[in-house]
């Protein structure tokens, strides 16, 4: 990881969650409570979402062992129907605090992040096709058996 990605990516989402809670008090303010609870199923996705997103993570951490530099593919988990499934658990952790938050600012802030996401995902397929031969052209770039 460089620097300015170890720098700005943290400070973007130290933005992001800043702008959502002031977001959320505008939103009360203006547009009132929202007429339908979605709170507990936001609970549900954002843990769902963390928690793949986490173990994902570990998954790719272990390829490499002892200071190897050898690229390989990565197995285990989701990792047999996507290419990135820690971007598919994001999308859904995201999506799990815009429905906690109920804001329009939020929803768009998870479809900004799903847009950027397929993108880097489908970027990833592509190097990983042209890097491993033997790759499977079945994984999908993100969202299992669609994209």
């Amino acid at each position: 990881m460089t620097i300015d990605t170890f720098i700005f990516l943290p400070l973007g989402y130290i933005f992001i969650v800043g702008n959502l809670f002031y977001d959320l008090q505008l939103s009360e303010e203006y547009l009132g409570c929202p007429s339908v609870n979605l709170i507990p199923l936001g609970i549900v996705l954002f843990m769902v979402g963390i928690t793949g997103n986490f173990y994902h993570h570990y998954l790719l951490s272990k390829l490499r062992k002892d200071g190897q530099k050898q690229y390989c593919v990565p197995q285990g988990g989701l990792f047999g129907y996507v290419v990135c499934p820690h971007y598919f658990f994001e999308v859904i952790e995201f999506l799990g605090v815009a429905f906690i938050c109920q804001t329009p600012f939020a929803f768009c802030v998870v479809a900004m992040m799903f847009f950027g996401l397929v993108g880097r995902s489908i970027s990833t397929k592509s190097w990983y096709m042209k890097k491993f031969e033997d790759f499977p052209s079945h994984r999908k770039a993100l969202i299992p058996f669609l994209m």
